[in-house]
This record gives C-alpha cells, structure tokens and sequence, in this order.
C-alpha cells in the first residue's frame, strides 16, 4: 500500500496524471465551504444571460436557483452562498469537470458524447435545430445556403452539425463560427452571414433583441431534436439525486408553468420583447416524464 501510494505521488509530481480537482463529492464540497458555483452564459437568452444590472437572469437560471433551494433545506444551510462563474460554449465543459464550476445550467444539449464527460440532471428543455434570417434573404431552407456564409455559435452542436452537412452534401458554405450567441447574431445582423443556425428558442431569443425584431423570420426544417440539461461531474450520484429532485418537483408543483411562462411568453430583457414561443408538445412530455437521456436515445 505504501509503495502504491509512493508511485502515484511520484506520477502527480512528475505530470504524469491529473491531480484531482476535489476528494470529496459535491455535497460535502459545498458544506464545508458554504458556497455553490453556479455556470452561467452571458447571452444565451431567454436561459441564461446578463440582466441589466450584469447579474444573470433567464429560464435555466431560475431553475439552478430552485436547486440552490433545496441545498439550503437538505443540508440545513439558510445562508448558502452563490457565487456564478461565466462559460461559454467552449468552456462550461472543462470547468464542470476540473471543479471550477458545480452545477451548469443554461442551455447545454445532452448528449452521447458529452455523456461520457459529464453527468446530466434530468432534461429540462427541448429544441430543434433551424435558421434565423431576414425575411428578404430568399433563404427558406439549409439547401439555399449553398455557396452562402453562414455563422454558428463555436462548441455547439449546431456547429457539427452545419459542418458535416457541409462536407457530405457539397454545399460549398463559409461556416463562420462565433465564440457566443451573441457575436453570432452580430455577424447576421451586419450582414457577414446570410442565416444563423442554432437551436430555435435561441434564435427566437436573438430575435428579441434585434434593432428590428420584425425584419427576421426563424425558417428551415429542424436537422436535430435535442434535449438540454443542468450538467456536474461524473460519478456523483448523492448531488445528481438533489438537483434531479428539485426540478422534478418544479414540474410536479406545476410551478414550471409559471416559470416557463415568465421567460418564454411575457416580455422579456433586455428590450422586453415577447418571444411568444409556447410550450412544445415535446416540452410538455418531458415535464410529464422526466429523464435525462438525450433525444438520440429516446
């Protein structure tokens, strides 16, 4: 046993393998510490984004916070500390699993392969994956972008997906990938990209926030179905089965009914746009059943 021990401290001085972000699980973790990171996007409205004051607001936020809740109760700690720590795309993966962040919810896909990285809490969110574009672009569908630039947000989905159309059905698109929502849109609205594609609802979020929200149009047949999800580290399963039970209650109270109404059919920041997007029939199956796999293994 010493010997073990000799060799793994000798493979963590010399590099060889990662030294742990944390020994003890997620619970005794916020404990001793009387502090949770939440993960939180800066414009992935109406999810998760800065409110006017710089806080983060938004649907995935509201439903992190009602996690927050149920810490406080199950381990009798009222003054709970939250602390939020900005992820992009690319990021909120690594910072999940290196311990920087404990819980991420904004608007992440559940899927095969991040699985294998991450755990996710049961689905809170389902979308299709389409085009946002002027109404005058002449683009009704993927196939009129060909030879077109075209932007998606960098880490997302969407992002292999519009590349591996590109290649296997010789579209000839500039894919133009942008480190945010936000600077995807930007590139759109300046006219270097002739669509967006990216999860409807963010589209529709986008949308809400354009000089002129009527000048747009959200088009083009979904290329995937795909299911959003609250991540945290791997193989904690005592932290997975709280922020799994706070949401399922939220379903359960109904209460994700005047959640989801807040941010998806009421004006919102930050130029209180109504987004008038209802609640899928897909939603509503996942309020009814829970679960957190994700749409490909449905």
């Amino acid at each position: 046993m010493r010997f073990h021990k000799k060799l793994i401290a000798t493979a963590l001085m010399g590099g060889l393998i990662a030294a742990p972000a944390f020994a003890e699980g997620t619970l005794d973790k916020v404990k001793q510490s009387g502090t949770i990171t939440l993960g939180h996007r800066d414009s992935s409205i109406p999810f998760s984004y800065l409110g006017n004051d710089q806080r983060p607001i938004g649907y995935s936020v509201d439903i992190a916070n009602k996690v927050v809740d149920k810490l406080k109760k199950d381990l009798k700690l009222p003054n709970l500390q939250v602390r939020y720590n900005l992820v992009t795309s690319q990021t909120r993966i690594p910072l999940v699993q290196n311990g920087t962040v404990d819980l991420e919810c904004g608007s992440t896909t559940n899927n095969v392969e991040r699985q294998k990285q991450v755990d996710f809490s049961v689905g809170i969110f389902e979308i299709g994956t389409r085009l946002l574009t002027k109404k005058t672009s002449g683009v009704k569908d993927f196939p009129d972008l060909k030879g077109k630039n075209v932007v998606t947000t960098a880490g997302t989905t969407s992002e292999r997906l519009i590349k591996s159309m590109n290649a296997d059905k010789g579209l000839g698109m500039n894919i133009i990938s942008a480190k945010d929502h936000g600077e995807s849109f930007l590139m759109l609205e300046s006219g270097r990209a002739v669509a967006f594609m990216m999860d409807d609802v963010l589209l529709a979020g986008e949308m809400a926030k354009a000089r002129n929200p009527a000048e747009w149009v959200v088009t083009g047949k979904p290329q995937s179905f795909e299911i959003y999800g609250c991540m945290m580290r791997k193989g904690d399963p005592a932290f997975k089965k709280v922020v799994d039970d706070a949401i399922r209650a939220v379903y359960k109270s109904g209460e994700i009914n005047k959640i989801y109404a807040k941010w998806f059919l009421n004006p919102v920041p930050p130029k209180n746009v109504n987004l008038n997007f209802p609640m899928s029939a897909e939603l509503k199956k996942l309020v009814k059943n829970p679960t957190d796999k994700s749409a490909e293994q449905m």
